[in-house]
């Protein structure tokens, strides 16, 4: 569970980062439309774990490994930004999120198999149709005359 010191300083490290990437981004990843999802801060708040969203993209690792390549770069940018809110920079770490694809590949599952419910209720509902024979009316028997 992440301290409230923790959370804190990724709240700001995410903020930073975002405008940072705004700003200059575009030159390491081209056209491709990043977001970031998630910073986690170690307890130590000596790493800072990236988590990016990359939509747009070829391929979605070269883009991760950009980031990988060009790590100090950005926390250059990133210290100049929080030099007065923090005493040391933490190394960053970049990593693919893909929580949405998940999320998208879940909802397909479960689409596909409410169709095939549909389907199989259709099917049974006309087997049931040709199952169960019309009922003759039954002949009415005679009353019971009552014996005065």
């Amino acid at each position: 569970m992440d301290t409230r010191r923790q959370l804190k300083i990724a709240s700001l490290i995410k903020e930073a980062f975002t405008e940072i990437l705004s700003r200059e981004g575009k030159g390491l990843f081209g056209k491709a439309f990043i977001t970031i999802t998630n910073v986690v801060v170690t307890s130590d708040l000596t790493l800072a774990r990236f988590y990016l969203s990359i939509y747009n993209a070829e391929n979605a690792d070269d883009v991760v490994k950009k980031f990988t390549e060009h790590k100090y770069e950005l926390k250059k940018h990133l210290a100049s930004t929080l030099r007065h809110h923090l005493r040391r920079i933490p190394e960053l770490e970049f990593f693919r999120d893909d929580t949405l694809d998940y999320v998208q590949r879940i909802e397909e599952v479960f689409k596909k198999i409410k169709e095939d419910d549909l389907q199989i209720s259709k099917s049974a509902a006309k087997e049931e149709k040709v199952k169960t024979p019309v009922k003759a009316k039954a002949k009415k028997a005679p009353a019971k005359k009552k014996a005065n």
